[in-house]
């Protein structure tokens, strides 16, 4: 699906084309657009608790309260960002979750691609383009009523401009390209290639080998000299050299499951 360039730098999003872009979809698909919003996947998480069914997903305009991993805050300015959320009711076992996440980045990764946009991904799920942040992506797993449920967070700065990133690390759609792209199709391609990858996913037995794959190919963390920070403090250092079975960051001899992986700059690739 291609990605226009929109006349009006920061246009609302028109959710009725939204819903046509959609249509062909299917698979139970809802998306709901606010003008402002703490925080989508408060949102969502909520409505799963409250048994909403899979396939809701809630877009904010504006997010004002927005969490990252690690509990990390941040805002954008309004209009110049997706940011929006998606309530997903996974059939795999639970131990197969953690791949949730991942998949979500290699999907987010392959649309930008296709609208042009030279992304790659960071282990487990930024974003980049280069060694810039583009986007993040945020998987809280939520009890219900009706069991478990995943709540996808996603934040994609699309217009926004250099004295407007949160960090001097980031970049944007329109900083990375020269052009803003119509925010309404740019949504509507991410959603088509994350509901394709997914069902695609849940449906094949040899879902973890066909992922991890596919993952590998577009992480520019591997080959990388990255330096590790763990949830206790520990800070370790090394190579990155796979993704294991259950989706870890293998590093030298020990696997990553959780933490902050900095590329080190300055360190490029070590081809094996």
């Amino acid at each position: 699906m291609p990605v226009t360039a929109a006349a009006d730098p920061r246009p609302p999003l028109d959710p009725d084309r939204l819903t046509a872009l959609l249509s062909g979809l299917g698979r139970g698909i809802r998306v709901e657009v606010l003008e402002a919003a703490t925080s989508t996947n408060a949102i969502v998480a909520a409505r799963a608790r409250e048994g909403a069914p899979h396939g809701l997903v809630v877009v904010a305009e504006h997010q004002t309260a927005g969490r990252g991993r690690l509990d990390r805050s941040w805002e954008a300015p309004a209009r110049s960002s997706l940011t929006f959320s998606a309530l997903l009711r996974p059939r795999v076992p639970a131990g197969e979750w953690p791949w949730l996440p991942l998949l979500a980045g290699h999907a987010l990764a392959t649309a930008l691609r296709e609208a042009e946009v030279p992304a790659g991904l960071k282990w487990p799920n930024d974003v980049l383009v280069g060694d810039r942040k583009i986007a993040g992506i945020l998987m809280e797993r939520v009890e219900s009523q009706d069991g478990p449920a995943a709540v996808l967070g996603i934040g994609l700065n699309v217009s926004t401009k250099t004295e407007e990133l949160p960090v001097d690390t980031a970049t944007s759609v329109e900083l990375a390209t020269g052009a803003a792209p119509d925010r309404t199709e740019l949504l509507a391609t991410i959603l088509t290639r994350l509901v394709d990858e997914y069902d695609a996913w849940q449906a094949d037995e040899e879902r973890t080998a066909a992922l991890r794959t596919a993952y590998t190919e577009v992480c520019v963390t591997l080959g990388r000299k990255v330096r590790v920070e763990l949830p206790g403090g520990e800070i370790r250092s090394g190579t990155a050299r796979g993704i294991d079975d259950g989706g870890r960051l293998v590093v030298d001899d020990f696997a990553v499951g959780a933490g902050d992986v900095v590329h080190v700059r300055g360190a490029g690739r070590t081809e094996e």
